[in-house]
Order: C-alpha cells, then sequence, then structure tokens
C-alpha cells in the first residue's frame, strides 16, 4: 500500500507528535529501528504499525506520512540531548572557562555514546543524495539548534571576558570539529580498524579544551 504524502496531496496535517499517549512513543521507537536497519526506502506505514503493535490507521492519524514519521524520528532522536543539557554560564565558568567547556565537550561526547548518533548520521548521509530534505531536516531539527546554544554559550563567556571569541558561531563549528574527528568521523566512515586506537575520552575532551582555549582563551 502506498504510503500517503500528507505534505504534498493537501490532506489536513497531522496531530503533533506525543498527543497521542504511549502510542508516539512505540511508533517513533519502532519507526528508528526499521529506518535505521533498511533505509527510509525500505519501510512504509504498514511495517512500522506492525512493528509498534498498532494499526496502520493509528500511524497514519498521528502522523500522515512515512515523510512525517522521519521528521518525527529526527526531532525525537535530537531531543535526547535538550540544550538545557549543555549547562548555563555562571559567575565561577567566568573565573574559569575550563570546567564549563569540559562539561560541554562531555556532554557532546555522551550525545554520541549514548545513543545513536552514528547509525543516523550514516542514515542521512545515504538518502540525502536521492532526498535531500532528510540532511535538511536532521540539521534543523538537532545540529543547528546545537550550534546555537553553543554559540550563545561561548558569546557569554566572551562578554564577560572569560573568552575571546569575535565569531561564536565560527568558535562552535570549531570546537565541535575538534571533538567530530576523533569520536564521530572514523565511526561514521567504518575506519576505525585503520585509525589506530582512539585515545581514552578524558584525554580528547582535555585536548579540545586546551587546543580551543589556546585560541579563544581571554588574554590578560
Amino acid at each position: 500500500m502506498r504510503d500517503t504524502q500528507a505534505t504534498t496531496d493537501g490532506t489536513p496535517p497531522p496531530a503533533r507528535p506525543g498527543d497521542g499517549g504511549g502510542n508516539d512513543g512505540r511508533i517513533l521507537a519502532a519507526a528508528r529501528e526499521l529506518f535505521l536497519a533498511e533505509g527510509y526506502g525500505g519501510v512504509n506505514l504498514d511495517r512500522v504499525a506492525a512493528a509498534a503493535g498498532v494499526s496502520r490507521q493509528t500511524v497514519y492519524n498521528r502522523f500522515g506520512s512515512k515523510e512525517a514519521v522521519l521528521r518525527a524520528t529526527l526531532e525525537r532522536h535530537w531531543a535526547r540531548l535538550g540544550t538545557e543539557e549543555l549547562g548555563a554560564v555562571g559567575p565561577a565558568d567566568v573565573a574559569d572557562p575550563r570546567p564549563f567547556l569540559r562539561r560541554l565537550a562531555t556532554a557532546l561526547i555522551d550525545l554520541v555514546e549514548g545513543t545513536e548518533q552514528i547509525a543516523m548520521i550514516r542514515l542521512v548521509i545515504a538518502e540525502s543524495r536521492r532526498l535531500p530534505w532528510i540532511a535538511e531536516e536532521f540539521h534543523r531539527a538537532g545540529k543547528e539548534p546545537l550550534l546555537r546554544a553553543i554559540a550563545d554559550r561561548l558569546a557569554r563567556l566572551t562578554d564577560r571576558g572569560a573568552l575571546a571569541c569575535p565569531d561564536p558561531v565560527l568558535a562552535a563549528h570549531q570546537f565541535l570539529g575538534l571533538l567530530q574527528e576523533y569520536v564521530i568521523w572514523p565511526r561514521v566512515m567504518g575506519v576505525e580498524a585503520f585509525a589506530g586506537p582512539r585515545p581514552p575520552l578524558d584525554r580528547i575532551v582535555d585536548e579540545t579544551v586546551g587546543t580551543f582555549l589556546c585560541r579563544f582563551g581571554a588574554r590578560p
């Protein structure tokens, strides 16, 4: 059975995910497993419904289309790292930004280690050449808000004299890049065996923070 595309055929918008009690959680958990295992093209609403233990009509009523299910799946994935978990900037962080930057780096690593972030990135890369909206949604749902949240905190520390980031957005990208080269990309590309042993995570965090402060640390 063809999945109805609510985004293009003029059907009323589906209810917002989260309004359907426990069904939404089961549907999105089942959809995530199917998308990660078989890609976007290998999944339809019938299979999602069967895996979630609900009727196809329930899935359609809640989301309206397979596209909407994947969009909600990406939203739910990124919600595991709420921007509040990055921590607020406090007086102690102004005196010494190093502990704050370590907490920030640790929270970002926890996102990778504690979720299926690597598998999700692989899915996005594999599908976005044919369906560019998947990469756009992945960025909109999580990467963009995450970068904004990091840049906001770096700007606050700069305004209070703890850092010297003339372009907090660029600095946020660079902070992420220092972590991703070891923590994400070898695993995404499947080259861990050729990249050599990965340093302990504590060392990666320390070196990331130290390198970042060499460039953006406030000067007397």
